[in-house]
C-alpha cells in the first residue's frame, strides 16, 4: 500500500490591494491630523522710520528689570513678592494717568539679562499686561 505524498498549499498575501490599503491609511491620517501652530506673544511692533527716536522723560517710564537669578526690580528696588507685580505696575501707571484715548501715558520698559529664563520673563510680560499697560518696550539692560 503506498500512500500518496500530500501536497502543501502555498499561502499568498495577495500583494495587488495593498497599494490601495497604504494610500486610503496615509489619506486618512492626513485628514484626521491636527497640525499644532504655536501662536507665541502677540506683539506690536512699532513701523520702521527715518526719524531720530524721540527722548522720554524719566517720569514717564517705568523700569522693570529681569535679572538671571529671577529677581524683579521695579526702578532699581527690588520687589519682596512676585505677586506684587502687578499692583506696583497698576499703582505706577495710575501716578500719571490716562491720555484722550483712555490709555495709560506711562511707557513700560521690561529687562532681561541673558540668562533670565523664559518662564520669569513671560510672567513678568504677562503681569504688566493684566496690569492694564499698553506702552510695552522691551529693551537690553544697560551694563
Amino acid at each position: 500500500m503506498l500512500l500518496e505524498k500530500r501536497r502543501k498549499i502555498e499561502s499568498e498575501i495577495p500583494a495587488a490591494s495593498m497599494a490601495d490599503i497604504a494610500f486610503l491609511l496615509l489619506v486618512f491620517f492626513l485628514v484626521t491630523t491636527t497640525i499644532d501652530q504655536d501662536k507665541g506673544v502677540p506683539l506690536t511692533l512699532p513701523e520702521i522710520s527715518e526719524e531720530p527716536p524721540k527722548v522720554l522723560n524719566k517720569d514717564k517710564v517705568l523700569n522693570i528689570l529681569v535679572s538671571n537669578a529671577g529677581e524683579i526690580m521695579i526702578n532699581d528696588a527690588v520687589l519682596d513678592q512676585r505677586g506684587q507685580l502687578r499692583s506696583e505696575v497698576k499703582n505706577s501707571l495710575e501716578e500719571l494717568g490716562r491720555d484722550a484715548e483712555g490709555k495709560y501715558e506711562k511707557i513700560v520698559s521690561i529687562k532681561t539679562q541673558a540668562e533670565t529664563l523664559y518662564d520669569d520673563y513671560i510672567f513678568v510680560l504677562d503681569q504688566v499686561k493684566m496690569a492694564g499697560a499698553t506702552k510695552i518696550s522691551i529693551a537690553e539692560p544697560e551694563e
